[in-house]
């Protein structure tokens, strides 16, 4: 016991390296957006997906690329359009010369899938995404296939264009562990973004972690020690938004519908994550607020 307890004391200290070197990688290519990308790292180490919210031009697709880059794992970006299938994200059987029908893997097998523009693509073809993300597997001809690990989803919304759009329902918002909103950037960051893209000068990103690193750092999030009243703490949140005898005035007023049990679960696990990162061995509840 003791032995497991320094194993994971010293797999602590090496993910709060590990992510700040991420941190630095990714600063190479992404001025500012550090809350954005602690947000997107906490949701893989968590085994979770995030949604990028936010209006064009402010490099949603360019940090999903650059964190895939710095992660050696296998990326796919999937361009939502209102013609997209469920069978161009998931694959489809074809039959070949000798009338045999085989499995064609669709983008969706790879370890980091960029969903670009989702709300892009009507609700069949965003719940064949979903599903698998819920699922990590997809099923073809009454036949399961295992997505590979591990595996994540990075989508990204465009809030102000909502003309030929397709809104995701909050059944399926509530897959994602974060819905996360970019602003734009202070003067200072855009003058370093416009010096840095109108020059001549690219900077290569290193990989950090491989896939092994990451299903071990996701185990040890599980493995971290939580207070009891950290955990009520963010039950009581969760609780708090659902109208009713336990819901806030706010929620009592102005809502129908609360955050399920899993808001509950993300927030704790978050809280997990958010205190390896910050170099503590387990979490306080200054790590569950927002």
């Amino acid at each position: 016991m003791v032995e497991n307890k320094t194993s994971d004391v010293e797999a602590a200290e090496g993910l709060t390296t590990a992510y700040q070197n991420l941190k630095a990688e990714i600063a190479k290519v992404v001025v500012g957006q550090d809350e954005v990308v602690r947000l997107v790292l906490t949701s893989i180490f968590c085994h979770g997906h995030s949604l990028l919210v936010g209006v064009p031009g402010l490099a949603k697709t360019l940090l999903v690329q650059t964190i895939a880059t710095s992660l050696d794992l296998q990326f796919k970006r999937i361009q939502f359009t209102p013609d997209l299938m469920p069978s161009d994200i998931i694959g489809a059987e074809t039959m070949d010369k000798e009338r045999n029908f085989h499995f064609v893997k669709g983008p969706v097998f790879a370890n980091i899938i960029l969903a670009d523009e989702i709300n892009r693509t009507p609700p069949k073809t965003q719940a064949a995404l979903l599903e698998a993300m819920q699922e990590g597997m997809v099923t073809i001809a009454g036949q399961d296939y295992t997505l590979p690990k591990p595996f994540f989803v990075l989508a990204t919304q465009n809030p102000i264009e909502q003309e030929g759009t397709y809104p995701l329902p909050e059944a399926q918002l509530d897959r994602f562990m974060f819905n996360i909103r970019l602003d734009y950037p202070s003067y200072e960051e855009e003058v370093n973004i416009v010096k840095y893209t109108t020059a001549d000068d690219l900077h290569k990103v290193n990989k950090i972690l491989s896939g092994e690193d990451i299903i071990k750092y996701q185990h040890l999030v599980r493995r971290v020690p939580i207070a009891d009243n950290v955990v009520e703490y963010a039950v009581k949140l969760s609780h708090l938004t659902r109208p009713g005898k336990n819901g806030s005035t706010l929620a009592n007023e102005f809502l129908e519908w609360g955050a399920g049990p899993r808001s509950s679960q993300f927030l704790v696990l978050g809280a997990k994550c958010n205190a390896l990162l910050s170099g503590k061995y387990s979490p306080d509840i200054e790590d569950v607020q927002p």
